[in-house]
């Protein structure tokens, strides 16, 4: 990342990693499934099959109370009937009138799907209780300004469990902390374009108060759910869909069109399966079942190249010409595992790699493995923008290498066993735990042990890899992975389609 920024360093404004749309799910504890809300129900002395009745003065209530905001705010709830209605179209129309003062913006309401439970009676058990179920009801869309979080909404279903769902921008709340300590900034829809201070602006995206994103949910919760009162949990919050993203914002538009084309057209061949999985922190094996895959699109206002694996997914954009984002995307943060306590189910206790949590106290943790997905993509990509590999580096590689009397002979760069050995070690899984003779041997199955520690002596020899102390371990070297990388580069992208020209006349 360092190495792509310090090239082009006069072209870039300044650079900026930040959290993007953030979804977030609230659940009762109490009744968020079904076998919870039949203890209720007999609890209150409640026929299973009277839960209708139970949850119709429940909608009421809601709905009353949409009415009521509305009427105080002057506001009239807009209920929609078209499926490809965007939300945020009209919202943005309204802050252009009323401003972007903290307070209710405006409120949709839609008949949407909702998951419920439905009554069920086991005539072989002779036990009556609650299914769960799915239908339609109607929900309301909030939309708000918080002086800390920006422009949020939270989406309100008006049948039992009533799950919510919120939403909010980082860059909209990042751009609320630079207005309360006077950094000046251009911020259009979700890109700043011009920051007076970035490394300020780093310090305050960084600083992530979660206790404090808890009080403002529960507060959103009371006002807009009322239900929420006959109750005697809150809400509990848990992390739906994250994106995190890093913006290198350059200086003009002419400066970074040239480079990003570079990049998406070789991204788009250079990028494999398991260099995807290298980017999300992952070692790819044989049991992977999930798509994976690369997809390129042009939009309105901007090119998108999209790596994904399963719910997880990172993009390349150039936003308004001035934008170079690198962003990472997951929908089931559970993908991402660490090192935590795991309690088991006889009571023990053990620290492990394990899924990570979908409360929203992991946010710190997932903000920190996205920013590291990150991170890999645009070192991945500043190897294939650095020049630094000329033809005299080719040159120096294909030179045997004397030592202690013995040579070692340089590499064919193009051709042969030397083309499938640098093809496997650059296999996106070695970048995470290094390579090994037998991890080299699984994609060489025609060479011998033998054969492999010869190859892999004369990589260390001529600099490409490097030894970790006490163990049979390599990784590659700065300058080996940008050689190779050039390499590959030069034969997929230069010579076979030459070659394919010439073949063709």
């Amino acid at each position: 990342m360092e190495q792509f920024i310090e090239h082009h360093a006069s072209k870039i404004h300044g650079v900026l990693s930040c959290l993007d749309r953030i979804v977030l799910n609230g659940t009762i504890p109490r009744i968020c499934y079904a076998e919870g809300m039949s203890m209720v129900l007999r609890q209150q002395n409640i026929r299973i099959f009277d839960y209708v009745q139970w949850a119709m003065p429940l909608r009421q209530e809601i709905q009353e109370n949409a009415e009521r905001l509305a009427q105080a705010h002057g506001l009239k709830i807009d209920f929609l009937q078209k499926k490809n209605f965007r939300k945020e179209h009209r919202i943005k129309k309204i802050l252009e009138r009323r401003g972007d003062h903290p307070g209710l913006v405006h409120i949709f309401s839609a008949m949407e799907p909702c998951a419920s439970y439905k009554p069920w009676h086991d005539k072989k058990t002779h036990r009556t209780f609650l299914k769960p179920d799915s239908g339609k009801c109607l929900h309301y869309y909030f939309y708000f300004i918080d002086a800390s979080l920006g422009l949020c909404y939270l989406r309100v279903p008006t049948w039992a469990p009533f799950r919510l769902q919120f939403y909010f921008n980082g860059h909209n709340q990042l751009a609320a902390k630079l207005d309360r300590r006077g950094i000046g900034y251009t911020l259009q829809d979700n890109a700043f374009l011009t920051i007076d201070n970035c490394k300020q602006a780093q310090k305050q995206a960084d600083n992530l108060n979660i206790k404090q994103l808890h009080r403002l949910l529960d507060q959103a919760a009371r006002q807009y759910c009322p239900v929420i009162r006959h109750f005697p949990d809150s809400y509990h919050w848990s992390i739906m869909q994250a994106e995190y993203a890093t913006d290198i914002i350059f200086r003009r538009q002419e400066d970074l069109q040239p480079i990003y084309e570079e990049l998406v057209r070789t991204a788009v061949h250079a990028v494999k399966a398991d260099n995807i999985a290298t980017f999300l922190g992952r070692k790819l094996h044989g049991l992977y079942q999930d798509e994976m895959g690369n997809d390129f699109s042009t939009r309105i206002q901007q090119t998108r190249l999209k790596h994904h694996m399963g719910p997880v997914a990172v993009k390349m954009y150039d936003k308004y010409g001035l934008v170079l984002r690198i962003e990472t995307t997951v929908n089931d943060i559970s993908f991402f595992k660490h090192y935590r306590q795991v309690e088991h189910r006889d009571g023990t206790t053990s620290f492990k790699q394990a899924p990570l949590r979908k409360s929203i106290y992991s946010l710190a943790i997932l903000r920190d493995l996205l920013m590291a997905s990150n991170r890999r993509y645009l070192a991945f990509v500043s190897a294939i923008d650095d020049p630094g590999s000329t033809p005299r580096d080719l040159e120096k590689l294909a030179r045997p290498v004397q030592e202690t009397g013995r040579s070692y002979r340089g590499f064919n760069l193009f051709h042969g066993d030397d083309l499938d050995l640098f093809g496997a070690i650059l296999r996106g899984e070695f970048n995470i735990s290094g390579l090994t003779n037998k991890a080299v041997r699984a994609f060489l199955p025609s060479k011998t042990p033998q054969q492999i520690s010869r190859m892999l002596k004369r990589l260390r020899k001529h600099g490409l890899i490097k030894k970790v102390a006490h163990t049979f371990k390599y990784y590659l070297t700065k300058w080996g992975r940008r050689i190779i990388i050039t390499s590959l580069k030069v034969r997929e992208m230069t010579l076979i389609p030459l070659l394919r020209g010439q073949l063709n006349t």
